[in-house]
This record gives C-alpha cells, sequence and structure tokens, in this order.
C-alpha cells in the first residue's frame, strides 16, 4: 500500500515519523505522493495540515492520526503502538468512516468565484472594525449580523472553534454545518438571533456584507486571507467528504467526554 506521513515537526513527532516510516516499508509499503493512507503524527493541527495538503485525493485518501502530546480529538493512535498500527495497515484491517466537509464558495467583484473546503470550519472577521453583514438561508433574508466575525462548523469541528464560541457539539454522521456568531451586538437598535444555527445538507447560508471593508477568511485556521472586493460568501455542506482509516471501535460521545470531562479510564 502506498503511504505518506505528515508529521508536526517537534522532535518527537519526527522521531516517531521516521520509525513508522521504516516499520511500513519493512512490511512492504511504499512511500509516496499519491498515498492511499496518510498518517498524521502530532495533533488535531497536524491532522488538519494532513487533509489541506492531499485535499485533492479525498476520494482516494484515508487518513490516520498517532497523537502526541495532548490528546488529538481526530487521533486514535499512541506512539507505542507504532506496531499494532502497521500491522492492521498491512492486514487492511480498517473501516473506512467519512465525515461531511464545508464548502465555501467565495463571490468576487469581478464575477470570479473561488471555491474552498473545511474540515473543521471557515471564520469570517474583521479586526479593525464591526463586521457588518446580511445572512441569508436558501436565498430568504434572515438577519443582519454585526460583531466580531462568524464561525461555519463541520459536525466533526463543532468540537473545536465553535464549541468556544458556545455553540453545539454534532455528532459527525450528521450532515449539516453550523453558523455560530462571535461577539454579537444586541441591543435596542441591533439584533441577531444569538444562538447557533443548524443547517441540514439542503441549506446554503449566504453572507453578504454591507460595506467594502478588509476582513479576514480562515479555513482551518490553516490560511487566513484578507479580502476586500467580495460580493458575497456562500456556505454549505460540500458533495466530498473526509475519510478516516478506523481500525477499532472509538465512540463518538466516548471521545467527547474524555477530551473535554475525564481522561478514559
Amino acid at each position: 500500500m502506498q503511504f505518506a506521513i505528515v508529521s508536526r515537526g517537534d522532535t518527537r513527532s519526527a522521531e516517531i515519523a521516521q520509525e513508522l516510516t521504516e516499520k511500513l516499508q519493512a512490511a512492504g509499503h511504499t512511500l509516496s505522493e499519491q498515498p492511499r493512507i496518510v498518517v498524521s503524527v502530532g495533533g488535531d493541527g497536524t491532522m488538519l495540515q494532513a487533509f489541506h495538503k492531499y485535499i485533492d485525493r479525498l476520494d482516494e485518501t484515508l487518513l490516520v492520526g498517532i497523537h502526541t502530546g495532548h490528546l488529538g480529538f481526530y487521533a486514535d493512535w499512541q506512539p507505542e503502538e507504532l506496531d499494532e498500527l502497521t500491522e492492521m495497515i498491512t492486514s487492511e484491517s480498517f473501516e473506512p468512516v467519512s465525515y461531511p466537509l464545508v464548502e465555501v464558495l467565495i463571490d468576487y467583484e469581478n464575477g470570479v468565484t473561488d471555491r474552498r473546503l473545511a474540515m473543521n470550519d471557515c471564520t469570517i472577521k474583521n479586526y479593525k472594525r464591526t463586521l457588518v453583514c446580511d445572512l441569508s438561508i436558501r436565498d430568504d433574508y434572515f438577519e443582519t449580523f454585526r460583531g466580531d466575525g462568524l464561525c461555519i462548523s463541520t459536525p466533526s469541528g463543532s468540537t473545536a472553534y465553535n464549541k468556544a464560541l458556545g455553540g453545539a457539539i454534532v455528532h459527525p454522521s450528521i450532515e449539516a454545518i453550523q453558523v455560530t456568531e462571535m461577539a454579537s451586538i444586541n441591543n435596542l437598535v441591533y439584533r441577531t438571533i444569538g444562538a447557533p444555527l443548524l443547517l441540514p445538507k439542503h441549506h446554503q447560508v449566504k453572507i453578504k456584507p454591507h460595506t467594502k471593508t478588509e476582513f479576514e477568511l480562515a479555513f482551518d485556521h490553516q490560511e487566513a486571507l484578507s479580502w476586500s472586493d467580495v460580493v458575497s460568501i456562500r456556505c454549505a455542506v460540500a458533495k466530498e467528504k473526509v475519510t478516516f482509516a478506523r481500525f477499532r471501535p472509538f465512540p463518538f460521545w466516548r471521545r467527547v467526554r474524555e477530551s473535554f470531562i475525564e481522561e478514559g479510564k
């Protein structure tokens, strides 16, 4: 099987990545830029890096995570389990598990539309002044938002920045996106819904800035770009999915409990 490894880059992660590379090659697997299996060694940020590196191969690639340091939400494996992981990859003892992605369509004044995908979330912020924009759902005006920004997350990303903003944790089997506000302005003059919105896969949210001000778009916090010539940003559940190689059961709610409430026993 062809494989690739993406490491966080610290000394320990690099050593583990090298050790796993040697074990997989000894088992007959081939290091490749067109991998079937991509192993992330690090934390959740490393997994997001691996996703974006191989984003053009979503239909052909399975992701696996080894966490070093703090427990990674996407990572199922410990560094001391490399022999077991190598054996399971070799015997192909895994089940593909797919999670929804968010599609982001950026419409520019010149008529061009840029398409991006995110595994966790897309965030829209304005660091210089209040972000003011109209939100429409299925092309029906919903509200005018005023505040620091918006986070549009996937179910798997609902445990990340979305959770910190007070959004709901959503099981990744639910094909939906969530729109969560960042410090919205609510008073006698201005009013927003003031609660996260969970949209099914056949609904699209359209975000239209009021003024030609510069704001920042970030995709999984991997890429932050500033724009001032955007007409609208449209977000929906993408037709593509990200697929993980699941070698053993790890129920989602147990993962949530062990990540945020108590260490596994």
